[in-house]
């Protein structure tokens, strides 16, 4: 952000405590102090006013970058975001875009509860005219997020909490981007591909690393972006190693797991030697206060093995 704001001066950022506090992630430290408030703006708890002023900033020719504190809150925002931002570039016959970057900060694992823990992808993902980002390393993240940045079209830019102190990573000092709508393989196997975002990614690796020692050899597809989806590189993997697997913390039911499953029926079938699996959150409304519930609701590197071993074995 910091990089994208002295590059262009019309980008600016807008959102709760991210002035002299920084953001409750600090991700905006230091921001007000170089920049000054006109381009750092904190605002009253309404994020349905921020994503309003957002969004006619953008309309006349502004970059602005909202955060929302916590994704739980992000609800005020819809009819903003996906009632009016998603529809700019359509209703307009292409003579308006909606350049919005909206950053939240989203899912479980960190003792968040019902109010600090929610995972809200699909609800963008659905809506066609939004883009929808889940970088899982450091260095897709600031690729990722340059290019949401100078998008022509609104952004929602998720950032997993567990992964800003849990996961490190080498960031180049160069100036660089990532395009949106590419996933990456963070991993080449050929008995099975899981196909995953976000966190999870990480989690997948370890599974990986597990069963590269019991023989069996995992392809981990990092998404990266939710929307656009990057279905070539999917069937790819899957057309290769005749399973395939969907990881996300998201609710099973109606989540880009069933989506992807249906992708991979469509283009793939001929080649699955299994059925697709999908392993997901439970169907719990939130996330539990309590630690070993919470436990019992995340997923984590020996679920996902487990789940994998006995798709390879099937």
């Amino acid at each position: 952000m910091r990089e994208e704001m002295i590059r262009d001066e019309r980008v600016f950022v807008l959102g709760e405590d991210i002035g002299k506090r920084g953001g409750v992630f600090l991700a905006t430290d230091g921001f007000i102090e170089e920049f000054g408030e006109n381009r750092v703006i904190d605002t009253p708890l309404a994020e349905s006013s921020i994503a309003g002023i957002g969004l006619g900033a953008a309309i006349n020719g502004m970059r602005p970058i909202i955060e929302i504190e916590f994704a739980d809150f992000i609800w005020p925002t819809l009819n903003q975001i996906v009632g009016e931002a998603s529809k700019v570039r359509y209703g307009t016959g292409g003579k308006l875009g909606a350049p919005l970057v909206v950053r939240a900060p989203y899912g479980g694992g960190v003792r968040g509860a019902l109010y600090h823990s929610q995972s809200v992808e699909m609800v963008f993902a659905h809506t066609p005219g939004l883009k929808v980002v889940v970088p899982a390393t450091p260095y897709d993240a600031k690729g990722l997020l340059k290019s949401a940045i100078r998008d022509e079209d609104p952004v929602i830019f998720l950032e997993h909490k567990r992964t800003y102190r849990l996961v490190r990573g080498e960031i180049p000092d160069r100036e660089y981007t990532l395009p949106i709508g590419q996933a990456d393989i963070k991993l080449t196997g050929h008995d099975l591909s899981i196909i995953t975002y976000g966190l999870m990614v990480h989690y997948c690796l370890e599974a990986a690393i597990d069963l590269e020692k019991e023989g069996v050899s995992v392809e981990v597809i990092d998404l990266r972006t939710l929307r656009p989806l990057d279905v070539d590189t999917v069937l790819k993997s899957v057309k290769k190693t005749g399973r395939a697997m969907v990881v996300h913390e998201d609710n099973r039911a109606f989540g880009i797991g069933g989506e992807i499953s249906a992708i991979i029926c469509e283009g793939a079938f001929e080649y699955l030697d299994a059925p697709i699996t999908r392993l997901a959150g439970p169907e719990v409304p939130s996330m539990p206060f309590s630690p070993p519930l919470e436990d019992q609701f995340m997923l984590d590197s020996s679920k996902i093995a487990r789940s994998a071993r006995m798709l390879a074995a099937y």
